[in-house]
């Protein structure tokens, strides 16, 4: 028999069954799109959560002094930033360079003094891509291009500090030699970003009014940030400006910086394949079931077969090709089925501020707030990764089936009532 005659005689050997056919397709699309509602929440809330994180911390890739990461203080500089800053550039996956000077600082009011971290840049450098944090002001707005007065505080400081807009606020810091200088400004606006840790530390200033007060040349910071079009592609990039910039610097990736992120980030994707994985198994078991009983029910038939001519080779070619074609109509039902609702949570995302009602409605790792809804989206390869388990389950769980269809004794099966 040909391999068209094989192929269509295996398409009419599904539907013989259609109740058991149909409850099997429903698994695989069920599994299938399961899997892929899974992936996507997984994608795009990490990935936009790193995106996060590169834009509190220092970009994706951190262009800073060898020693910065051991002792973060500003006696650690990077100098010539414009040039590393047109290096950086030349990279395809590059889209945004920007200095940003950050360390410890000490706050003082008329009524109470906190301790805090500040982060100094150029508002004309940065874009809503490297940082949004200004969308987050409840109270006052951001700093201008050219502007050198004014310092925003995040929410939970300024109410620890009793300061209000317009306040004037004692800042103390070390300059780059070690010494200890101060500056006073006044309260431009209030930030709340939902991440109660950022938000009782974070203090914002005008990079060239801390240039000014710590003694640093125009071209100088503590780190220089490089924001990319994908934060997948960091390790690579990180490698290819190495070779470029020497060891005079050092260039870091963010998880390196921030590994406690890396870590929880870790944990939960390695616990979404294992229930993913999970659900796979469990799939492949009722596709099995199915095909099993199916050989079972046909064992004179196939005894039969092989007694007119019928190789052993055909029948597991036979068998096999009802699991091809349960795999095809699984991708097919799993696309068609998963389709709209992946349309229609990609643009609303998941809201779950409800269920995080009891932590203040926010939620934060390393100081990166977790938004409350939850965004949807999937990369390519996810979803080629998903295709290729189903299809590999379903072959999978035929094998065994087929391969005992081929072992089957005519003489012995004809006898069977």
């Amino acid at each position: 028999m040909n391999a068209i005659s094989l192929s269509k005689l295996a398409w009419r050997n599904l539907w013989r069954q259609k109740r058991r056919t149909l409850l099997t397709l429903v698994s695989i699309v069920f599994g299938g799109c399961l899997a892929i509602m899974m992936t996507s929440l997984q994608d795009q809330v990490w990935a936009d959560f790193i995106d996060s994180a590169a834009r509190l911390g220092a970009g994706h890739v951190t262009i800073q002094h060898p020693e910065y990461r051991d002792m973060p203080t500003l006696t650690r500089t990077v100098r010539g930033t414009d040039l590393l800053h047109e290096v950086a550039m030349e990279n395809d996956d590059v889209v945004r360079v920007v200095d940003r000077t950050s360390g410890s600082v000490l706050l003082s009011t008329a009524s109470d003094s906190f301790g805090g971290f500040f982060i100094a840049f150029d508002p004309t450098q940065e874009t809503p891509e490297t940082m949004d944090w200004m969308e987050d002001l409840v109270a006052g707005g951001p700093f201008q291009a050219g502007q050198q007065e004014g310092i925003i505080l995040g929410q939970i400081l300024a109410r620890n500090l009793s300061a209000e807009m317009g306040d004037k606020v004692v800042y103390t810091l070390t300059d780059r030699t070690g010494q200890i200088v101060s500056g006073m400004e006044r309260v431009s606006g209030i930030i709340a970003t939902g991440a109660e840790s950022t938000d009782g530390a974070l203090v914002l200033l005008p990079i060239g009014t801390i240039r000014d007060r710590v003694g640093f040349a125009p071209d100088e910071s503590t780190q220089v940030a490089i924001f990319l079009e994908d934060g997948r592609n960091s390790a690579r990039v990180a490698d290819e400006l190495k070779a470029l910039v020497g060891d005079e610097v050092a260039v870091l990736t963010w998880d390196e910086l921030q590994p406690e992120i890396k870590t929880f980030i870790a944990m939960k994707v390695g616990g979404g394949r294992v229930m993913i994985l999970i659900v796979g198994t469990l799939v492949g078991a009722g596709i099995f079931n199915t095909l099993f009983m199916s050989v079972l029910e046909r064992t004179r038939e196939f005894g039969i077969m092989l007694a007119i001519g019928y190789t052993p080779g055909q029948l597991f070619a036979l068998v096999m090709l009802e699991s091809a074609y349960l795999a095809g109509m699984g991708l097919v039902g799993t696309a068609a089925i998963a389709a709209y609702p992946y349309h229609v949570l990609s643009r609303t995302g998941i809201d779950l501020s409800s269920q995080m009602e009891a932590s203040g409605g926010t939620m934060d790792v390393g100081g990166v707030g977790i938004s409350t809804v939850m965004p949807i989206g999937i990369y390519p390869e996810s979803v080629l990764a998903i295709a290729v388990l189903i299809v590999l389950a379903t072959l999978s769980a035929g094998i065994y089936p087929a391969w005992k269809a081929g072992r089957v004794s005519p003489v012995e099966s004809i006898n069977l009532v």
